[in-house]
């Protein structure tokens, strides 16, 4: 090592940004040879979630019913909200600044004495796994980046892969049609192992592919699934029937399907890391998941999600029909330039009475102004529209113009809740000293 590179975490995350000359770059040739210079063999059960939305919720269900099953969990996400130390975490406790930069020391070692370049993902990806292995976790879980197939998370063998959702997203990547999109996510399925898909409309690539490798395919309505009642639910799957669940913390109408697809999971996993009734109970009513569909306490009623495709969109949509009515609904949107402004806007503008927009500066050609995003609205009949310079002014107006039994919904892409996070003093759990918050690559 030079005595050039960085010793504190703000300063990796910069330097990792300049490795790699671009922001995503698909492919596992890279990742594979810096991984098996490290010598990362996790000897613990791995489960690989991937999905266009809903993952990230999975993931954190099946860490907290892990935890409270007594098992000490590895859990690498993206992207993150406030600090890059939200992605890792161990024990259900984010990973501190030290940990991270000695992880990304011995990742850069590795990198150099390959001679290969690592994107801020993939960079990302080796840290946690070399983390976990050095805390001797009990069981891991990682969220797929970027589809799954050529995801960096993919050159390490899942116990058991996980696919939530199937939609229409990323599609310069994936392909522009879910046939293709789903045969990307398929990916993360291996021979003879569990591999679970809570879509309840698979596209038929996913299910030829799970069956050409001869992976041990288990699908929502079919294998398991969930029967809601007023205050509870019902599981059936591979591991017979659990009655009497609690409703998930997460809150949305679609956490349910998450939620019984982690059930699913851990049903296939039972020889390995068996969990019982209670751990489930206990893991279902204390996930936290920032961003999706979170309601703040107090008044206004204030909501963050971060819904950024028409899939997203359709799901918030069904959310907030549920919640009470009355009032106005003030939303504070910005999205990237490259999703599907219009479609997210006509899905959501029948549960919306004014916009307050701006626009998301700092990422690169994927930006947009507030004058784009108003463009796109009037496009599918939206008028209402103020158009702002920040999100953080955006908030503001929206708070000067609701009451206190009105909403204000923010939403639209992972940065435009971290800048209202921001903006309005909302802390996340593990408070560790702030970084700053650098490329979110994988941000939709």
């Amino acid at each position: 090592m030079t005595g050039s590179l960085p010793n504190t975490l703000d300063g990796w995350l910069a330097h990792i940004e300049r490795v790699h000359p671009q922001t995503i770059a698909m492919g596992l040739d890279r990742v594979r040879v810096v991984k098996d210079a490290l010598a990362l063999a996790p000897q613990f059960p791995l489960i690989t979630v991937g999905g266009t939305n809903g993952k990230g919720s999975a993931c954190m269900m099946l860490e907290a019913i892990l935890h409270h099953a007594g098992y000490k969990v590895g859990c690498y996400t993206s992207p993150h909200l406030i600090r890059y130390n939200e992605r890792v975490r161990i024990a259900r406790e984010e990973v501190g600044d030290t940990q991270l930069v000695h992880a990304f020391e011995a990742v850069e070692r590795a990198r150099l004495q390959a001679g290969v370049a690592l994107t801020y993902f993939e960079f990302g990806t080796l840290a946690a796994m070399k983390l976990f292995i050095d805390a001797r976790a009990d069981v891991a879980i990682l969220e797929v980046g970027l589809g799954g197939r050529l995801d960096a998370v993919n050159v390490f063998e899942p116990d058991c892969a996980v696919v939530t959702s199937v939609a229409l997203d990323h599609m310069d990547y994936l392909g522009d049609t879910r046939e293709k999109i789903g045969f990307e996510k398929a990916g993360i399925f291996r021979a003879n192992k569990p591999a679970i898909c809570s879509d309840t409309d698979p596209p038929r690539t996913l299910v030829d592919h799970a069956a050409a490798i001869g992976a041990q395919l288990i699908l929502r309505s079919r294998d398991f699934d969930a029967t809601s009642a007023v205050t509870q639910w019902t599981y059936r799957g591979p591991g017979g029937a659990r009655h009497g669940l609690p409703w998930p913390a997460l809150r949305g109408v679609y956490q349910l399907a998450n939620a019984a697809a982690c059930i699913a999971a851990l049903d296939t996993l039972r020889d390995r890391c068996p969990v019982i009734m209670n751990n489930i109970r206990d893991g279902l009513l204390t996930a936290e998941n920032p961003g999706r569909f979170q309601v703040l306490p107090g008044q206004p009623t204030v909501i963050l999600d971060v819904a950024h495709n028409p899939h997203a969109a359709q799901a918030l949509a069904d959310s907030l029909k549920r919640m009470p009515r009355g009032g106005s609904t003030f939303a504070v949107f910005a999205m990237l330039a490259d999703k599907d402004i219009a479609g997210v806007a006509n899905l959501l503008k029948p549960h919306i009475d004014r916009w307050f927009v701006a626009g998301i500066a700092n990422a690169g050609p994927r930006s947009t102004t507030a004058q784009q995003l108003s463009q796109h609205l009037a496009a599918v009949g939206v008028s209402e529209v103020a158009c702002c310079t920040s999100v953080a002014e955006a908030c503001a107006k929206a708070r000067e113009a609701a009451g206190d039994n009105d909403k204000i919904l923010v939403f639209g892409s992972f940065y435009t809740v971290s800048e209202a996070m921001q903006a309005i003093g909302v802390k996340l759990q593990n408070a560790l000293p702030n970084v700053r918050n650098t490329r979110n690559a994988r941000d939709s």
